[in-house]
């Protein structure tokens, strides 16, 4: 927060409070409602956006980070077409890893999914064992300079003014990483619909992440990585960001001593933003002010 009238301003307890765990309840609602209907996902991307960009817009936790219209504009068409590249690697996951980890299954005799559970009792399972997948890769992303430069994550974390939409802002490299797990997860298990429902609930709780919007990490914030949480992980300081590696589950940090509650002055991966051919080259050659590589 630059002062403490942006504080004042940004401040609305209905908000604060509320926001975070009434989106959360009314997506999953609303999936429940058709969890098979594959518009679902598009129609939940696109009105939670709506919603956390005119918040962002209306009250924003950091009025510095507002983004110009062009700025924000090059970003929504970033995410859709970043967005479908995510798909695009899924389904590549989906062709050549469902036999082979069916097979695998079979041989080892790993037919336990609990199918009979309620399906929102399926979804968060799926939810937080992928979440526990990826916050390993995640560490390890930060932990070894070649998994850093191989995955493309130093673009994700190149951004100087956050918002939900950064959610999506990843290098195409990274996208082998982020759906792996949830990939394994369903493939491995033989999940079925409850994994759509996990991916929706990530892709929310990742925006949430982002936003710049004042939320309250408490209670909610024992199991669900809030913003607070992961505007920390995107800090400058070294140490900071070796922190919160849950970007929607927060708990696997809690639980593996990474877990770090802070204020946060600054983000990105250096005291200036690369340009978009910058990030675009990260894997390959790091801009030179790069502070928070390993």
């Amino acid at each position: 927060m630059s002062s403490s009238s942006d504080e004042s301003a940004a401040r609305l307890p209905i908000i604060e409070y509320a926001l975070q765990p009434a989106i959360l309840v009314a997506v999953m609602w609303f999936w429940l409602s058709d969890p098979t209907n594959p518009l679902v996902y598009p129609l939940v991307l696109a009105a939670v956006h709506v919603l956390l960009g005119g918040i962002e817009y209306w009250r924003p936790a950091r009025p510095d980070w507002l983004q110009p219209a062009r700025e924000k504009v090059l970003n929504v068409v970033l995410v859709v077409i970043l967005t479908i590249g995510v798909g695009i690697v899924a389904g590549w996951y989906d062709a050549v890893l469902r036999e082979p980890l069916a097979n695998l299954r079979s041989t080892l005799n790993l037919d336990v999914w609990p199918h009979e559970w309620p399906l929102l009792a399926q979804v968060f399972l799926v939810f937080f064992a992928s979440e526990f997948i990826w916050y390993w890769v995640h560490r390890a992303e930060h932990r070894w300079a070649l998994v850093w430069r191989v995955s493309g994550h130093g673009a994700h974390h190149s951004f100087k003014k956050l918002g939900a939409l950064n959610f999506g802002l990843n290098h195409p490299l990274e996208f082998f990483f982020l759906v792996a797990p949830s990939a394994l997860v369903e493939l491995l298990f033989g999940v079925g619909i409850a994994a759509a429902g996990a991916t929706i609930l990530g892709v929310v709780q990742a925006s949430i992440a982002h936003s710049n919007i004042r939320l309250n990490s408490r209670v909610i914030g024992w199991l669900f990585t809030t913003n607070e949480y992961h505007i920390h992980h995107h800090s400058v300081v070294l140490e900071e960001s070796n922190t919160n590696y849950g970007c929607s589950a927060i708990v696997w940090d809690r639980l593996f001593g990474t877990f770090e509650p802070g204020v946060t002055l600054e983000t990105g991966t250096g005291p200036t933003e690369p340009t978009l051919w910058q990030k675009t080259l990260m894997p390959f050659r790091e801009p030179e002010d790069t502070a928070i590589a390993p």
